[in-house]
């Protein structure tokens, strides 16, 4: 009896047991010598331990450059594990394209690996990282055991950067949160946008600033159009070869913010603005109705103070 309750308790935990902490990460090759692992366009749960966040890897002649690490130490191994299937190069730089606890919390697996961001994103994974840790560790339990916040040591900024042969092209933006940057590997013309662009699902609004997100759009878009761009991998959702999630993005942003301002112009309170229905074409979209209601949270008291303060 005590044993089929254990089991019980395995199930409803989302099946995962002790033994079983296997994030199956499956390399995608999206271009020569860079390759992909895209996580599931879903919310932190025990069933997936957080692996819903894209990561990448590119195989430069001297060494192998790593794009985010995950969301815990188990997937940072894994990933790695993974890489060295792939190529026997070392890794020889990982880069947080911002501050998110999903692409930076794997980052203790490369330790002994010159790990760089932008000063922003620096400064907001010293400062912040400890209590995204904690809050992944209660949406993903076990997962997370052993996880700790490996700060990135080497500061990035915008421009070409020269690494183990390959050149990129950083571009710093914000938006998405303080820091958002994007990079641009010269050689296949993939695109690694973070989370300012998803496909396939809601976007997260934690730390937006929607204006400065859809500005950072724009010249994604122009980047897309004018610098090469084939492959476009975005922070979340299925690669693609076109300025498609770029457009989903921003017509997310922009509807939302539309409602948000109509609903304060209204003088509807945040109960009646949760309570307001998604247009059918977001009915069915990956996380609406959740990132839906987030946002109101996260972005709806200073549009209302706006337009308290427009109405005076």
């Amino acid at each position: 009896m005590k044993r089929l309750f254990s089991i019980l308790l395995v199930v409803l935990a989302g099946g995962v047991g002790a033994e079983d902490f296997d994030y199956h990460l499956a390399v995608q090759a999206v271009a020569p010598d860079v390759y992909a692992f895209i996580g599931k366009t879903e919310d932190f749960t025990i069933g997936n331990g957080g692996n819903i966040v894209n990561t990448a890897f590119i195989v430069a002649p001297q060494g192998v450059i790593v794009i985010d690490s995950g969301p815990s130490l188990r997937y940072g191994q894994q990933m790695r594990q993974a890489i060295a299937q792939v190529s026997d190069k070392p890794v020889v730089l990982v880069i947080n394209t911002h501050h998110h606890p999903d692409h930076f919390l794997g980052n203790q697996a490369f330790a002994d690996v010159p790990i760089g961001a932008l000063a922003e994103t620096r400064q907001g994974i010293v400062s912040e990282g400890n209590a995204f840790a904690e809050n992944l560790f209660r949406m993903s339990g076990d997962w997370m055991k052993g996880t700790e916040v490996q700060a990135p040591s080497r500061t990035l900024s915008a421009g070409k950067l020269e690494v183990a042969g390959r050149t990129l092209h950083l571009v710093a933006l914000n938006g998405h949160t303080g820091a958002d940057l994007v990079v641009i590997d010269e050689s296949s013309g993939v695109m690694f946008a973070g989370d300012l662009v998803f496909n396939g699902r809601a976007p997260t609004t934690p730390h937006a600033d929607v204006g400065h997100w859809l500005t950072a759009l724009d010249r994604l878009e122009t980047l897309v159009r004018d610098e090469g761009v084939r492959v476009l991998v975005p922070g979340h959702g299925m690669v693609t070869r076109d300025a498609t999630p770029i457009r989903q993005t921003r017509a997310w942003l922009n509807w939302l913010t539309a409602t948000l301002r109509e609903s304060a112009r209204a003088g509807l309170d945040m109960n009646d603005v949760l309570a307001r229905p998604l247009p059918p074409e977001y009915v069915s979209l990956p996380m609406a109705a959740t990132e839906y209601r987030r946002s109101v949270g996260h972005l709806f008291p200073a549009i209302e103070q706006e337009a308290l303060e427009s109405g005076r």
